[in-house]
This record gives C-alpha cells, sequence and structure tokens, in this order.
C-alpha cells in the first residue's frame, strides 16, 4: 500500500487498517501516551496559522529523544508514509498542514537551550526552543539573537530555519540564514545529518543554505547553533508620519539611498494604524496615511549621528510629523503596535489571511496603491504592514471563513497580490515560505523547468518524496491547469508575466 501525495485514494477501512499499523510500529519505541491517532487528540495537529485549510492527520508522534526521531522516521520510510515536522504551528502558508495519510512529527518536547558559549557568541538549542527564550537566556551575558519575527514569544527555532524567518531587525542583522551556523537531524531513511559547522564556513558544498528555507522537506532537524550578537549600548526609534503612501515609501528609498542601514525600518498603513492603536495604545498618528518606524542603535554617538541623518532624509520626502523615542520604555512602546499587528487584525475581522511577497523598495508605492484597487474590486479590506527596508510585503486581507464566497474572494485577492509583486519584480514570498498557499503563485514565478530542478534537489535528499510532500513545488499538471484557469479568468494581464 502506497498512501504517499500521488497514490490510488484508498477507503476507509484501508485507512484504518493502516492507521492501526503505524500505530502498532511506533508503539515499539515511543511511549503510547506520545501516540494520537484519536479524532479528538488530532484536531489540535489539523493546521497551522493558515487556518482556513484543514486536514486530520492520520498519527500525531511527540517524540522526547533523538533516537526516537530516527526510528519514527525509518518505521515510516519503511512503511512509505508521509511525515510532516511541525513546531508551535506558527507559521502561515500552511507548511506545517498534516498528510491525511502521513504522520505528524511534533518536536514540540525538544525545547531545551543545550549551552550558550559567551566567547564564541553561539547557542545551541533544540528546534522546539522559542524563538525569545535564546535572546532571554543570552540577556544576562550582554548578547542575544537577532532575527525577531512578530511570533517570536511563540514560535520556535525549527520553525525559523524551515521557513528562513526575518523579522524588524532582518534589515540590518539578516535573516534565519545569515544567523546560523549549523544544524543537525535526521534524514527521512532516519541516519543523522549535519548542515553547516562551528567555523564560519564548512567544506564542500554549502548545503546550509539549501536546507534553511527549505520548509521541511530535505531533512528533520532536531538541533541548531546560532549566533548570538552583543546588546547594543544604546537604541532609539523615529516615528514617521506621512500624508501620502507615495511620499512614505519614497522616504523609503531615500535612507537607503543615503547610505544608511537601520537596525528595523517598517510601514504600515492607514487601515492598519488604526487597528494596532486602538488595541496597544502606541501613541500612533491616525491621521497619517503611513507611519514609518526607522530604529537606530549602536553607541551613543552612533545613534545620535545616525537619528539625524534619518530625520533629515524623513523631512525631505514630505514627512508631516516626526517623534524620536526618548527612552527604552518609549521605543518599546513605539514596536508594541507593529509587532502585535496581527492579533490587532484579528480583533478587527472574524478571519485574516496575512499575504507574503517582495517587491524592489522603489515601487512600494505603486504595490500598495494596486492593492487598493484591489480592494474594490474583490469588496474586501486589506490592512497592510510590511517590512519596507527589504520590501518584504505583509497585506492581511480581512474576510469571514465562514462565507464560502468570501474565502474564494479572498484566495483570489492574494493570487492578485503575489502576481503583481512578480510582475514589478519581486517574488511570491519573502519568509513565511510556499507550504500549500502558494503553489499555484510558484507557477507564476517559476517555469516548468525550474521547478522541476527544485523538485530534483528535494528527491536527491528524499527519494520517495516523503517529507512534507504536495507543499512547496508545483507539479506540471498544476501549474497547466492553473494557467488556464488565469487566462479564462482574465487575470493574466502584465505582459511581463510568464504564459502558460
Amino acid at each position: 500500500m502506497n498512501p504517499t501525495a500521488s497514490a490510488a485514494p484508498i477507503n476507509a477501512q484501508q485507512k484504518a487498517q493502516l492507521q492501526m499499523q503505524v500505530v502498532r510500529a511506533l508503539e515499539e519505541f515511543v511511549p503510547k501516551h506520545a501516540l494520537l491517532y484519536q479524532t479528538e487528540d488530532t484536531t489540535p495537529y489539523e493546521c497551522d496559522g493558515l487556518s482556513a485549510y484543514r486536514a486530520r492527520p492520520l498519527v500525531v508522534a511527540l517524540p522526547e529523544t533523538e533516537p526516537q526521531v530516527a526510528a519514527i522516521l525509518r518505521t515510516c520510510h519503511r512503511l512509505n508514509v508521509p511525515v510532516v515536522a511541525r513546531g508551535a504551528g506558527t507559521g502561515l502558508s500552511g507548511g506545517a498542514m498534516p498528510h491525511t495519510m502521513g504522520v505528524t512529527l511534533s518536536l514540540a518536547k525538544f525545547n531545551q537551550i543545550v549551552r550558550i558559549d559567551a566567547r564564541s557568541r553561539t547557542a545551541v538549542v533544540q528546534c522546539g526552543v522559542r524563538n525569545l527564550a535564546i535572546s532571554e537566556a543570552a540577556a544576562p551575558l550582554g548578547l542575544y539573537y537577532a532575527p525577531d519575527p512578530s511570533s517570536q514569544i511563540a514560535c520556535t527555532i525549527g520553525g525559523n530555519v524551515a521557513e528562513n524567518s526575518g523579522g524588524v531587525h532582518c534589515l540590518k542583522y539578516g535573516l534565519t540564514l545569515h544567523n546560523v551556523l549549523k544544524v543537525r537531524g535526521f534524514s527521512m531513511e532516519g541516519e543523522p545529518v549535519e548542515f553547516g559547522a562551528d567555523a564560519l564556513d564548512a567544506p564542500g558544498y554549502d548545503l546550509l543554505s539549501a536546507v534553511v528555507g527549505s520548509e521541511g522537506m530535505l531533512a528533520v532537524i532536531t538541533e541548531v547553533t546560532v549566533k548570538l550578537v552583543p546588546k547594543p549600548q544604546l537604541a532609539r526609534c523615529i516615528m514617521a508620519s506621512f500624508d501620502d503612501i507615495r511620499k512614505a515609501g519614497d522616504a523609503v528609498a531615500g535612507v537607503i539611498a543615503a547610505g544608511i542601514i537601520p537596525a528595523g525600518l517598517e510601514m504600515m498603513d492607514k487601515p492598519m494604524t488604526a487597528a494596532v492603536e486602538d488595541y496597544v495604545h502606541a501613541g500612533y498618528d491616525l491621521s497619517a496615511e503611513a507611519i514609518l518606524l526607522c530604529e537606530s542603535d549602536g553607541t551613543p554617538e552612533e545613534v545620535e549621528e545616525e537619528i539625524g541623518r534619518m530625520s533629515d532624509v524623513l523631512r525631505r520626502h514630505g514627512a508631516t510629523a516626526i517623534a524620536i523615542s526618548r527612552d527604552e520604555a518609549e521605543r518599546l512602546k513605539f514596536w508594541s503596535g507593529r509587532k502585535n499587528a496581527f492579533p490587532a487584525s484579528g480583533r478587527i475581522s472574524p478571519d485574516y489571511m496575512c499575504m507574503d511577497s517582495t517587491i524592489p523598495r522603489k515601487r512600494l508605492a505603486d504595490i500598495l496603491l494596486a492593492i487598493a484597487e484591489m480592494e474594490k474590486k474583490y469588496q474586501l479590506r486589506c490592512a497592510n504592514v510590511f517590512h519596507a527596508g527589504d520590501g518584504n510585503l505583509h497585506p492581511l486581507i480581512l474576510f469571514d471563513a465562514n462565507d464560502p464566497d468570501q474565502l474564494r474572494r479572498c484566495e483570489l485577492f492574494g493570487a492578485d497580490i503575489l502576481e503583481t509583486s512578480v510582475a514589478m519584480g519581486g517574488t511570491v514570498t519573502g519568509e513565511h515560505g510556499v507550504g500549500i498557499e502558494k503553489l499555484n503563485s510558484m507557477c507564476v514565478q517559476f517555469s516548468a523547468e525550474e521547478n522541476a530542478q527544485m523538485m530534483a534537489l528535494k528527491l536527491a535528499f528524499d527519494p520517495q518524496g516523503l517529507l512534507n510532500p504536495g507543499k512547496v513545488i508545483p507539479t506540471s499538471n498544476r501549474c497547466a491547469e492553473y494557467g488556464k484557469m488565469l487566462v479564462r479568468g482574465g487575470r493574466l494581464s502584465h505582459p511581463d508575466l510568464p504564459r502558460f
């Protein structure tokens, strides 16, 4: 029996038989309490942060040791059963959505910080350690872990590695890839694997760069060695208001063009500002069409000089008001709105779909104006917040998932944003990954040959295609059908997009 994504459908009786076969096999080395297969026990695992799409796994395994992880993978490989690794489930692209005929491998119990080395400025942590917990543990040594996604209070370092997560400070300090030295884990066959090194470089091919951001398709990571950086002596944040979106977008490009690399450079439009201000009362200007948050960190002298330069650039580009944090409490207050954009959106809408694409910085205003037109087209609201410094967009489309037509329009809205981002010279994802959400959009950005090369890399690591199957890389048939649908629907409107 072959239960992989390409297998023929099986009936309920066959599925039940396979389920018990997998449970009995795993019970030989995993405690019974760590195996879940009853409906009420597996339901909490049916989705990640992309809750509009759900599936119930055949079995959920919660190993406590690395030998158990290896044994689970070996067993699933022998039985030809798919495996979907899962961390905290905060992902927003459906990357951890279960396979209905597979095992969800929850790594939540791998939550120990193995060691922190102040001399080498590194930390070795298990994959289930929360992002923020690394900085909390390193704080007494005057160090912290720089990548800070908005979900850092809950998301795990293993999930950050899978998605190559960023955060508000990624412009200066880099994404997960730039802050990880080494990862260790297991192949689908249960063989131990290691990528990277404790040194700044490793011999042979740079496979670490392939694994970081691979969305659980190449290996199951259990341990990560991350870089730590010294906490800056001082950090101050500018909050700048603009009465026009284009002026704000031009100001972002102006800051970078001036040779300034802020510690953070974020942008919010008026709907998002209103949502977060009502939630956290950060002191945002509700009359502004857009707000920029620009942070500088370093020595007091460096910060004073950079804050002055940035303020000059912002004023030249039409800032109507500029506020500079006077102390650490006010700096954190400025950032509290940006950090709480997602929960604030949840207060004003039954559901939201958070998109994730990138565009060249000079096109920020163009994409926001295009999204405003899409709101009219699809009759749905959209609030925008994004990492302006590197052009990583996070439009939040507001809808009600209980209304099938709203869900359909939301999906079309999201696909339109991604298609438009590609047409403007961008990409379909910045840090949330492809998962299941952007499979069709991969057909827009990449040719059939390019997708085939990516699949070849996946199969080099996982020849049977059992790790997180059916995600990230679309089939040629899917792309062909999607192309026909787009042409029929008239949505392939950009002349520089590939035609199918």
